[in-house]
């Protein structure tokens, strides 16, 4: 099964920028192949503007962000595996989606008849959003 992410993404993307407003995203630059520029993490985590006009060449793949940027006045190559992507929201509200871990897969056979039959479920927490200046 594909991952959702990518497309859950690209959909908030899309509607961020139609609903007029600015599009960031949470970045983990310790994630393998993540290109940015050094000195602008803070915590591990960047946020970055990948709205049309502060961007160039801006490509939302499934596999990874890929886009050109000033960062101080110089033009910079970024490039970010969809992995690395923790959150998507609109600056002017907070509005967004917070990515957690890819879903594990659901337990098949006896695993799974064992699960119902307990009555355990999983305490999912409901996931917050939060903005790192």
């Amino acid at each position: 099964m594909l991952s959702r992410k990518p497309y859950l993404f690209r959909a908030m993307h899309q509607w961020i920028v139609d609903s007029g407003h600015t599009p960031h995203i949470v970045v983990d630059v310790n994630v393998t192949g993540v290109n940015v520029p050094p000195g602008y993490a803070r915590d591990g985590k960047l946020v970055l503007n990948v709205s049309y006009d502060a961007t160039r060449g801006l490509n939302l793949a499934s596999e990874h962000v890929e886009f050109s940027a000033r960062f101080g006045g110089v033009p910079r190559h970024v490039h970010v595996p969809m992995s690395a992507i923790l959150a998507i929201y609109a600056h002017e509200t907070g509005q967004g989606m917070v990515f957690g871990p890819e879903d594990e897969p659901a337990p098949t056979g006896s695993a799974q008849k064992d699960t119902v039959r307990s009555g355990k479920r999983g305490t999912a927490k409901k996931p917050s959003l939060k903005v790192v200046k």
